[in-house]
C-alpha cells in the first residue's frame, strides 16, 4: 500500500505525536507513505476568512505537488481540518471548471497544473476501510482487553463530505477498536463539536462544550480521537473544567493510531505516548500489566 503523506502544520508542532504514531503504525501494517516534498500550510481554518480564493489556492498547491509526484494517486491526510480543506478543493475543481481554471492560473507561477488526478481520503478513512479489522487483530501483541475506549470523531473528517461513515451516526472507529480488544465505550458525544477554535476566542463556549464531552466519557479509559483540534481541546482544559465543574473530569486522550500501535506490539515511546499532555497514571498502570501475546 502506497500513499503519498500530507501531515499538515499542527503534526509537526502541538500534534507531533500523531505524526509518530501515524508513520509508525502504517509502516508496522505494512503501508508506504511518501511525503509531499515542499508541502505548505493549508490555510487551517484562517484564511477562508481573508480569501475565499486564498483558501483554494493554498491547498490547491499541495495537490498539484501530489500530482507532480506521481508515486501514488490517493493522499493520507492525518488532520481533520487539513483533510478537509484539500478535500473542498478536489470536489470544488471536480465541479467547477473555472475555479480550476482560475487555481491552475495561480499554480502557473510554480508550474504547477492541478488535474484533479490524486484522490484525498483521511487517515481514518484508509484504517477502517484499507485495512480490515481481522488485519489488525491479527497483529495483535499486546490485547488491550482491560480497557473501555470511547471513539471521539469531531466533526470535521465526517462533515460536509460523509465519504466513508455517517456523520450523523458514525461507526468507522468502533470495529478498529475492538479489534485491539478493547470495549467501545457506548455515548452520544462522538460527534459533538468540541468547540474548535472557541477556545481562544470565546473560551466560556469552547470550555462548556468539552466539559460535556467529558462528562460522557464517564466509565471510560480513554478518548481516541483523529483531530489535532480536538486533542488539544480534550486534553489541555482537563484542570479548569474540573474545577468549574466541581468534580474530576480527568480521562487519558490518546490518538486512535497511538492506540492501534501499542496492540500491535509498540513501545509507549514508538507511538508518542509520553508526548500527550492527558494520559492518566491508571492508563500507564493498566497499559504496562498487560503481557505480550506469544
Amino acid at each position: 500500500m502506497n500513499y503519498l503523506y500530507y501531515p499538515g502544520c499542527s503534526l509537526e508542532g502541538t500534534a507531533v505525536e500523531y505524526n509518530i504514531s501515524t508513520k509508525r503504525f502504517m509502516r508496522e501494517v505494512g503501508a508506504n507513505l511518501i511525503e509531499l516534498e515542499d508541502w505548505t500550510c493549508c490555510g487551517a481554518t484562517a484564511v477562508e476568512s481573508i480569501s475565499s480564493l486564498l483558501s483554494l489556492a493554498l491547498p490547491a498547491r499541495n495537490l498539484a505537488i501530489a500530482e507532480k509526484a506521481e508515486s501514488a494517486d490517493e493522499i493520507l491526510v492525518p488532520c481533520s481540518a487539513c483533510y478537509l480543506n484539500l478535500k473542498k478543493v478536489e470536489e470544488k475543481t471536480k465541479k467547477d471548471p473555472e475555479v480550476l481554471a482560475e487555481l491552475n492560473e495561480i499554480l502557473a507561477e510554480e508550474q504547477l497544473q492541478l488535474k484533479g488526478r490524486v484522490r484525498v481520503r483521511h487517515l481514518l478513512d484508509v484504517l477502517s476501510r484499507d485495512l480490515t479489522p481481522k488485519d489488525i487483530e491479527s497483529r495483535v501483541k499486546k490485547s488491550l482487553a482491560p480497557f473501555r475506549i470511547a471513539p471521539y470523531y469531531g466533526c470535521q473528517c465526517l462533515r460536509p463530505y460523509p465519504v466513508f461513515d455517517d456523520p450523523e451516526s458514525p461507526r468507522s472507529m468502533e470495529p478498529l477498536i475492538e479489534a485491539t480488544g478493547a470495549t467501545v465505550h457506548s455515548w452520544k458525544m462522538g460527534t459533538k463539536c468540541c468547540g474548535a477554535s472557541h477556545m481562544n476566542t470565546k473560551m466560556e463556549v469552547g470550555l462548556e462544550l468539552v466539559g460535556a464531552i467529558l462528562k460522557g466519557a464517564r466509565g471510560a479509559d480513554a478518548i481516541v480521537t483523529v483531530c489535532p483540534m480536538c486533542q488539544i481541546n480534550l486534553e489541555a482544559y482537563q484542570n479548569k473544567i474540573s474545577k468549574i465543574n466541581g468534580e474530576d473530569l480527568q480521562i487519558s486522550i490518546l490518538y486512535l493510531p497511538q492506540l492501534l500501535g501499542l496492540a500491535v506490539g509498540l513501545q509507549e515511546e514508538d507511538v508518542g505516548l509520553d508526548l500527550n499532555l492527558a494520559v492518566s497514571k491508571e492508563f500507564h498502570k493498566k497499559l504496562t500489566g498487560i503481557d505480550i501475546l506469544a
